[in-house]
């Protein structure tokens, strides 16, 4: 997976897991919560992006 992230995927996937790490000092709970929504908001831009291709074809 991490080969067809590129280095400024990977730069940016540390970028996250820091920033979700940061608010987890302050409380686990709202870290928690915002992990979800970014793993969300992932999964909805993969089938977004999945149905577009397949509607040209291209998959």
């Amino acid at each position: 997976m991490l080969d067809k992230l590129g280095p400024l995927g990977i730069a940016g996937l540390i970028i996250v897991l820091v920033g979700i790490a940061l608010i987890a000092l302050e409380s686990l709970m709202i870290a928690a919560g915002m992990a979800l929504v970014l793993v969300g908001l992932a999964v909805t831009v993969k089938a977004l992006v999945s149905g577009m291709l397949g509607a040209f074809g291209m998959m």
